[in-house]
């Protein structure tokens, strides 16, 4: 059974969601998260730094984007923000997590949401966190995600760039691994942003 679309129960409606982001303190600091749940109001987020309740929050969640709030709630390793925004970008959060409630109730699989295609030119270059580069084939592509060819397998959830898209590290393949991209790619833009150019 798919989730309802009612303007009014949509705006309002938690679903639990895992997905791996960012947040940054009022004083700058920031810190990796994982949310555990969401609705276009507000969050719950695994995280390792409390802020204060009423502290300003501004965190970045893979998938849907820069998010601002203030923190309402603490709980045993997180806490609960708001989520400000206009109303556009309300109805926009709650596309998002509807499709996102519905791929989890239809068991819709993750990484198959786009057709995969092999590159002209599979040559790329991974960066990580650290700065560290490593070159690595891709062996398909989608909109949303690669699979690469590479002697060492980053722990999954790592985050990482593939030639000039971010995502992070979502499942371990015999050969390699699989990427899923920070945010859908354009068509017309995937093979310029992951390969790199032969001559250099």
């Amino acid at each position: 059974m798919t989730v309802p679309l009612n303007q009014e129960r949509r705006r309002s409606q938690r679903v639990k969601i895992d997905l791996t982001g960012r947040y940054m303190l009022a004083d700058r600091r920031e810190f990796s998260c994982r949310t555990l749940d969401m609705s276009p109001g507000g969050v719950s987020l695994i995280a390792p730094a409390q802020p204060r309740p009423g502290e300003p929050v501004v965190a970045y969640i893979d998938h849907i984007g820069r998010i601002e709030g203030h923190c309402v709630r603490l709980f045993e390793n997180g806490f609960a923000m708001t989520v400000q925004g206009t109303l556009r970008k309300r109805d926009k959060l709650a596309d998002q997590l509807t499709w996102f409630a519905n791929r989890n109730t239809l068991g819709l699989p993750e990484d198959r949401r786009h057709e995969r295609y092999t590159l002209k030119n599979p040559r790329s270059m991974l960066t990580f966190a650290t700065g560290e580069q490593i070159p690595v084939r891709v062996l398909d592509v989608s909109l949303s995600g690669a699979a690469v060819q590479a002697r060492d397998k980053p722990p999954l959830g790592t985050p990482l760039t593939l030639g000039r898209t971010p995502g992070r590290v979502v499942r371990h393949l015999e050969t390699g691994f699989a990427i899923e991209f920070a945010r859908v790619q354009s068509a017309d833009m995937l093979e310029q942003n992951i390969s790199v150019d032969e001559n250099t």
